[in-house]
């Protein structure tokens, strides 16, 4: 049924004055199929080039102008700057219908590339204050050329669509930089939903714990939500042979650290949905016969459920300040104030939670384009990401896309965010398939 010559037909009929079908006719799998494949070489190029130049968080200045540039190649409205680096374009269908959103990040990681492959990253940058080698260690120089790739399909299917097709070409996403704002929150600030609202929307992540031509999926929550937190506990300086001189925040700060993991292990039903909480710093004291007048902690917390995030907060609170005034010392817990978006010392992520219809409907369009036995049920992961803000404006399904090669365990291969990850670039037509079908597919209905 996909066959060579059902594509050459397909794209011959697009080339014609006006299109060869009226607007709403319903695009075939495999006029799809053979479309996707006559972009792959494209994708695969546009990706290795993206590959070669990463950029940091916010500072996706060629990756943007490049995005740009061939989506008005295309024919496609474009709007710039939009959260910083962001850009959002915007393909009208022949006739009005309804809006499909698309989203791919566009952001690197300071992670030196240790892969052997042509077009491995030998860029560096200033992160933190310091030269970091940059790399796209999680994949998202691949999201931005399956989404390119996405775009070019449907620009030409237009005359084919009834509705439209907004693009979201997203910066930040693995954090901006200390200080400074960023990512979908700030993107949607500026208006990337003003350009046209999405009535649905769609995202995907490749993974290295997946086979290529495996798709992932969870209807409901899926991804955790993300808070950062910083722990500060103030007692009172003394000599260290005289504890009882002063007020000691660093056992104190011990005395905590262990009283918020009772938090998670005898105050919630964890049977119901898993929470963490992690300190992964403790800086206090600077010489071993001085006991110091402060403690800081740095900890993240991970849950699934934005209540269930609200009251972690409200314990841990009560929790530091009780077992601090009980030693004689103060303590206070800082998270970011999700009142105050400007707010940028910590951060704050909501869960990614997939619209269970919007799962529902996409079933059978992935069943089709890999096979029954190639879509999975994915468990709950305590990963995070801020397509989060975009699925809760609109009803929405963010799955994940295998690229691991398939003669190899999943289970061994380098983790995303890991100097080794490695893209198995045969995959990625699977998520220039899977994202054009669900837009043709909702657009048809």
């Amino acid at each position: 049924m996909h066959n060579r010559f059902a594509g050459l037909i397909f794209l011959a009929a697009l080339a014609l004055p006006g299109g060869a079908q009226a607007a709403g006719t319903r695009i075939t799998a495999a006029q799809i199929d053979a479309a996707a494949k006559a972009v792959e070489p494209k994708t695969i190029e546009w990706r290795r080039d993206f590959h070669a130049h990463p950029e940091l968080s916010n500072r996706e200045t060629r990756t943007a102008e490049q995005i740009a540039k061939r989506l008005r190649a295309l024919g496609i409205e474009v709007k710039t700057g939009v959260g910083l680096t962001g850009v959002v374009g915007l393909l009208r269908g022949a006739q009005p219908g309804r809006t499909v959103g698309l989203r791919a990040d566009m952001d690197a990681l300071p992670v030196t590339e240790q892969t052997d492959v042509p077009f491995k990253s030998k860029a560096t940058a200033q992160f933190r204050g310091e030269t970091v080698g940059v790399m796209h260690a999680c994949g998202h120089d691949a999201h931005v050329s399956i989404l390119l790739g996405v775009a070019e399909v449907l620009a030409g299917m237009r005359e084919r669509l009834t509705g439209q097709v907004l693009f979201v070409f997203q910066p930040a996403e693995e954090g901006p930089p200390e200080g400074e704002r960023g990512g979908a929150s700030l993107m949607l600030e500026q208006g990337a939903f003003k350009v046209a609202k999405p009535d649905v929307m769609y995202g995907l992540h490749v993974m290295a714990s997946l086979p290529s031509g495996v798709i992932g999926y969870r209807s409901g929550p899926f991804m955790a939500s993300a808070d950062s937190f910083t722990l500060t506990v103030k007692g009172r300086q003394t000599h260290g042979s005289r504890p009882w001189g002063g007020v000691d925040p660093i056992v104190t700060s011990a005395q905590i650290l262990t009283g918020m993991q009772t938090i998670v292990s005898r105050q919630l039903d964890i049977t119901a949905i898993p929470a963490v909480i992690t300190v992964g710093a403790i800086k206090g004291g600077i010489r071993f016969n001085i006991i110091p007048d402060e403690v800081q902690m740095i900890g993240t917390v991970r849950t699934f459920s934005t209540d269930v995030r609200n009251d972690i907060v409200r314990r841990m609170q009560a929790t530091a300040s009780g077992i601090a005034e009980a030693s004689g010392a103060t303590a206070t817990v800082r998270f970011k104030d999700l009142s105050k978006p400007e707010s940028a010392d910590e951060i704050s992520l909501p869960p990614v939670v997939n619209d269970a219809a919007v799962t529902t409907a996409a079933l059978p369009v992935f069943e089709q384009l890999v096979g029954k036995a190639n879509v999975r049920e994915i468990s709950l992961q305590t990963t995070a990401d801020d397509y989060s803000f975009f699925a809760q404006q609109v009803p929405s399904l963010y799955f994940w896309i295998g690229i691991t090669p398939r003669d190899q365990d999943p289970a061994q291969a380098a983790f995303n965010h890991s100097p080794l990850f490695y893209i198995d670039e045969a995959g990625m037509i699977t998520g220039v398939r899977a994202l054009i079908s669900l837009t043709t597919e909702y657009l048809a209905k």
